[in-house]
């Protein structure tokens, strides 16, 4: 046929310059979008030639891609089904017939602000332009599309600058297929080098079913893409060399994976993962974004490694892949729209990766601890974030105890309940070898009552939405009055948790040399050796949490304690005793100094150093003189 010119609506040049300078954060993309565009041909042809019984036609696909270096071209070359006359006109004129008013005003409305790609206007985009093609104007100011359709004997070709419009003649292709061309700007020469190709066919497309192949300038053919995507395997076909050696180039790591979760979903989603539990905490495990890493492909292209839905951020240490092709992407396929297919994949890999953590603890109890230790931190902030799961969380978490070395289990920790307990009991601190050394934890210890041991900055947060497990509640035992005079069993005389008798006199000088440092004073029924312990309301803060927040703010004082007197230690009946007489002028320096003791048990820092040591030397010379 004759050359035939078909003009741009008069909107069209403004849609193709709000699609080219907007809904694009990167000119490279356009390779990606021409690549899975010759696999979706190839795909195209393979059926229609299944469809129609032509055996005789059956051949291997392939894409191959040339550069002319002085002529500044690029050629993007397939053997897939092509495309008529009237389908280039359909197909790459798409945009063209489908400008609208009311999209320029709220396109040009989202280019104002930078065009976010997650604007409704791209969201209301899904179907209506098939803009992949023309992502290519980003980098070429003319393209020239050659094919010829499959089942034809001629072939045709399409020419346009995506500004004044574009034309349609008869032109000569020895095979059925397509040759796309790409006059490069300037600007965009980087795209003439190998290298940089190589690099974003391996970025973007190493794994579509087709081969891409450079071509040299004496027609020798390089692969660049690898074609096969492990994932597509069956499990039974892989060996754990082959996964590991996908883990070590898909989470950039060197550790061996602690577990392998590779399954095909079909139903009402379908897709396909392989992921890995990593064996050691990633390095970026504790960066505030908590990004994750999970690569996104869609029929084997990649589109993501940043997309926060598959999985929720207290999972960010998995690595490997999702492929679907069920989830919308947006019309520059950088962004998914937020629908129901991504919320059945989160939920379906979330219950997968929880079976799995089950099943260790199950079989592999001892590698579970240590896996546990590199990542349970980042596991139980899901005990805050996620109450759908928050259940199963909770049956797969470890934590450290008062009478066993090794970590246990919530369940665990009831079976070994002592006599007469009916709570969790549980003490929140800095670290263990703080906790281990807190005075709180002095008669549990003499009645053999085990402790669970918090250390990790989250535990106060989840506590706060957690109530119970398995029917039993959590007990702080730094706040409220707690009598365990009825559990476990004393171990000796010095477990006699009977209480304790203070002098007025003595509450009423302490109360008065501490002031507003204090809530109360009073005797403790639950120190054995030390001489004092500071203890919050029943509602108020663990000294962890109080930590947090002054870390957060440190003007933030929090609420004063109680403080809690051992009546029992020697020191403070001579000092009750002393009070009681009426002869004692330095109460007021042994009432800090008691003070004192409690803030530095629970690994505070204390106020005014100089005045500690002014009153400890104090005390000392008056020791000494006496």
């Amino acid at each position: 046929m004759a050359e035939k010119t078909f003009n741009f609506e008069a909107d069209t040049g403004k849609i193709l310059n709000i699609v080219i300078n907007s809904l694009y954060s990167q000119s490279e993309i356009f390779l990606r979008e021409l690549i899975s565009n010759a696999s979706d041909a190839i795909n195209k042809r393979k059926f229609e030639v299944a469809g129609g019984g032509a055996a005789a036609d059956t051949f291997d696909g392939a894409i191959d891609i040339a550069v002319d270096k002085k002529a500044r071209t690029v050629k993007i070359s397939d053997n897939g089904i092509g495309l008529s006359a009237d389908e280039m006109v359909s197909t790459l004129g798409t945009i063209a017939s489908s400008g609208t008013r009311a999209f320029i005003d709220q396109a040009e409305q989202a280019q104002d602000k930078k065009a976010k790609a997650n604007d409704d206007v791209t969201a209301q985009l899904i179907g209506q332009f098939g803009v992949g093609f023309y992502s290519a104007f980003m980098v070429a100011d003319k393209i020239e599309v050659l094919s010829r359709r499959h089942g034809s004997d001629h072939a045709n070709l399409w020419v346009s600058d995506g500004q004044s419009g574009f034309s349609i003649s008869d032109a000569v292709r020895d095979d059925i297929g397509t040759d796309i061309t790409l006059h490069l700007r300037k600007e965009a020469k980087e795209y003439l080098d190998q290298e940089r190709i190589q690099h974003l066919v391996k970025k973007y497309s190493d794994y579509i079913a087709q081969p891409v192949s450079w071509m040299g300038a004496k027609g020798e053919r390089e692969q660049l893409n690898s074609s096969t995507a492990l994932w597509t395997k069956p499990a039974k076909d892989v060996s754990d060399e082959d996964y590991n050696s996908f883990y070590f180039s898909v989470a950039a790591a060197y550790d061996t994976p602690f577990a392998t979760l590779h399954n095909r979903t079909e139903g009402t989603v379908e897709f396909t993962n392989l992921l890995f539990i990593p064996s050691v905490a990633p390095f970026d495990l504790f960066d505030p974004e908590r990004r994750s890493h999970l690569h996104l492909y869609v029929n084997r292209v990649f589109i993501t490694d940043n997309y926060e839905g598959l999985l929720p951020k207290w999972l960010r240490f998995m690595r490997g892949v999702i492929d679907t092709p069920d989830v919308d992407l947006n019309v520059s396929r950088e962004m998914l729209q937020q629908n129901p297919t991504v919320q059945r994949i989160n939920k379906a890999l979330v219950k997968r990766v929880l079976g799995e953590f089950k099943k260790a603890l199950d079989k592999r109890r001892d590698d579970y601890a240590s896996l546990w230790n590199a990542l349970g931190r980042v596991i139980k902030e899901g005990l805050y974030e996620d109450q759908a799961n928050r259940d199963k969380i909770l049956e797969i978490a470890l934590f450290q105890s008062t009478k066993d070395d090794k970590l246990i289990t919530l369940q665990d920790y009831i079976d070994n309940f002592a006599n007469g307990q009916d709570v969790i009991y549980y003490l929140s601190a800095e670290n263990a070898d703080l906790a281990r050394r807190s005075p709180h934890l002095e008669a549990f210890e003499a009645r053999g009552i085990d402790v669970l041991l918090l250390t990790d900055p989250i535990d106060d947060f989840w506590l706060s939405q957690v109530s119970e497990f398995a029917g039993k509640s959590f007990q702080s035992i730094t706040r409220g009055e707690i009598d365990i005079s009825n559990v476990g069993t004393p171990k000796d005389d010095a477990a006699d948790t009977a209480e304790p008798v203070l002098s007025a006199g003595f509450v009423g000088q302490i109360k008065l040399a501490l002031g507003d440092d204090v809530a109360d004073v009073r005797s403790s029924a639950n120190l054995q050796t030390s001489l004092a312990r500071l203890v919050a309301d029943k509602d108020g803060m663990d000294p962890q949490m109080e930590q947090m927040m002054r870390m957060h703010n440190p003007d933030f004082k929090g609420v004063p304690k109680i403080l809690e007197v051992n009546a029992k230690h020697p020191l403070i009946k001579s000092i009750d005793s002393k009070i009681d007489a009426g002869n004692f002028d330095g109460a007021d320096h042994f009432a800090k100094l008691i003070f004192d003791s409690a803030l530095v048990a629970e690994g505070k820092t204390i106020a005014d150093p100089r005045a500690f040591t002014e009153r400890l030397v104090s005390v000392m010379q008056r020791a000494l003189s006496s």
